[in-house]
């Protein structure tokens, strides 16, 4: 954790709020498979919960080696180094290697999040959205259990003929409605008094 004191009031809540998404069975199932993908190097966290976790991810060389076991050579050079700078650029690297693989940045967590162990959470659904990215390009790579991940949604790509395409141009669907039943004619006007005969 950062130099930072106790947080009170509103601070205090929000991070309890953060707090409460963070799901030890999800770690679990996470520190399975970085074990697998990795392999003897990752070990596995010294203490189980929120804090064990952070410490184990922390310096960014679990992380690179785990990308570089998905998409190698993404992270060209991974150095264990205790200084603070360089652990949070081995965590930059990572997730940097992370958006060329497939995720979207606003799908990742920040470098802080995890560095602070402040939003855990994000890190855990980072992960999990590796994993599922992972399973679903099935490319060879992933190691583990794929039921551990759910598999995302692929592209159903379809090709019609062009005879195909004119023949629907000339059908109505049933959702564009009719022309026919009711009209507004012989309505009044808006704020017209409604005339009884």
């Amino acid at each position: 954790m950062a130099n930072k004191g106790p947080s009170y009031g509103l601070s205090r809540e929000v991070q309890m709020k953060i707090d409460q998404k963070y799901d030890p069975e999800l770690e679990n199932i996470l520190v399975q498979w970085i074990s697998a993908q990795v392999g003897p190097q990752s070990g596995k966290p010294e203490e189980v919960g929120k804090g064990g976790f952070q410490k184990w991810l922390k310096d960014g060389t679990i992380l690179c080696h785990l990308i570089n076991s998905l998409a190698p050579n993404s992270v060209a050079k991974i150095q264990t180094s205790s200084m603070a700078f360089k652990q949070m650029e081995q965590v930059s690297q990572f997730l940097r290697a992370c958006e060329r693989y497939g995720i979207a940045a606003p799908d990742q967590f920040q470098t802080v999040d995890l560095w602070e162990g402040k939003d855990m959470a994000s890190v855990q659904r980072t992960l999990m959205n590796l994993g599922s990215l992972a399973v679903t390009k099935n490319d060879g790579y992933f190691q583990g259990n794929p039921d551990w991940f759910p598999k995302k949604s692929m592209e159903n790509r379809r090709d019609f003929s062009q005879d195909k395409l004119k023949e629907g141009q000339s059908v109505i669907g049933l959702q564009m409605g009719t022309n026919r039943g009711a009209s507004q004619s012989g309505m009044t006007g808006y704020g017209m008094p409604r005339q009884i005969l």
